[in-house]
């Protein structure tokens, strides 16, 4: 099993939308080196931390688990999506997903900048300057430090 982080935001998709429906896909990644951890390295069990971004309250918010692994994302087809791409197709799809379904919601949301005053995370992609990245990695130590902070 490993350990991921998701971004989203929550205006978008959020860790109480993802509660609603108890499962959906994690759909629009569009950044190649993202995709390619989505498609070679997230496998089912693995957890991932729900991360709310670009909104007032920045910080992990829940908790879930990949229950479905890479598979092509279809939204890239559809020219209504906010998320199409012309270049993408049924026969050579450019775009992957992974199904997640909600574990739990963190009784308060864990802040960035409380996690950027950890240094057991010093050195982990999302504290680190100018990382974007929608999907990254967690060690186990990483998400045990996180999970203290609930």
């Amino acid at each position: 099993m490993a350990y991921w982080l998701f971004k989203t935001e929550p205006d978008t998709f959020s860790i109480d939308t993802l509660r609603e429906q108890q499962r959906a896909c994690w759909e629009g990644v569009r950044n190649y080196q993202a995709r390619n951890m989505m498609r070679d390295q997230v496998r089912c069990g693995d957890l991932v931390l729900i991360y709310h971004s670009s909104c007032k309250q920045v910080g992990v918010a829940g908790i879930a688990e990949v229950v479905r692994e890479a598979y092509p994302d279809h939204f890239a087809f559809d020219p209504a999506s906010d998320v199409y791409d012309p270049k993408s197709t049924p026969e050579n799809p450019r775009w992957v997903m992974v199904d997640v379904a909600f574990v739990s919601k963190m009784k308060r949301i864990i802040p960035l900048s409380v996690m950027k005053a950890m240094p057991e995370l010093a050195q982990m992609p999302l504290v680190q300057r100018g990382n974007r990245l929608s999907i990254m990695p967690v060690t186990e130590a990483e998400w045990q430090a996180i999970l203290s902070q609930c």
